[in-house]
């Protein structure tokens, strides 16, 4: 089991922040064709369950989907704009932590509501809020809510291997 003062160093966090953007831009890159359009199923959306586990994932998260959506060449609006949806559903996530299933919320959330305004400004989508709502939030519930919980089951077995002890806030 790692000391929990060597998981909660600074240079530990940063570190495994950026192993966890690196594992965001491979899975955004690696399915490229279905990580972006109105209609999307970015697996690397299942990583958001990470902030349960560790507080570097909310950096390393937003980083990562910063960096996967300049280069996957997405308009500028959607760089800002949609790696802001996902800090925020982060951050949420964090603050969730206590509640496993509960920590899949925030990104599904935040997703849902900015990403469609997203698509419609930065694209000029034609599509009606509502529905493009209902389209990224179907996306959101099958990458976070089903994949994210699967990967958070199976990473809890493993968690003080992987992660340290919990910090608690």
């Amino acid at each position: 089991m790692k000391d929990s003062k060597q998981s909660n160093s600074p240079l530990y966090q940063i570190v495994f922040g950026a192993a966890i953007a690196g594992i965001y831009i491979v899975l955004t890159m690696l399915f490229l064709p279905i990580s972006f359009g109105p209609v999307q199923f970015r697996i690397s959306e299942a990583l958001c369950v990470l902030p349960f586990f560790t507080p570097a994932a909310v950096p390393g998260l937003f980083i990562g989907c910063l960096l996967s959506n300049f280069l996957g060449g997405a308009a500028m609006l959607d760089v800002i704009f949609g790696s802001l949806a996902t800090l925020i559903g982060a951050v949420g996530s964090w603050m969730l932590r206590r509640n496993r299933f509960m920590v899949s919320l925030p990104p599904i959330l935040s997703n849902t509501i900015i990403i469609p305004w997203v698509l419609r400004y930065a694209y000029g989508s034609e599509d009606m809020i509502w529905f493009a709502m209902i389209t990224v939030g179907i996306g959101e519930i099958l990458a976070i809510g089903i994949l994210g919980q699967l990967l958070l089951s199976a990473l809890s077995r493993y968690r003080t291997i992987i992660f340290g002890r919990r910090a608690e806030a």
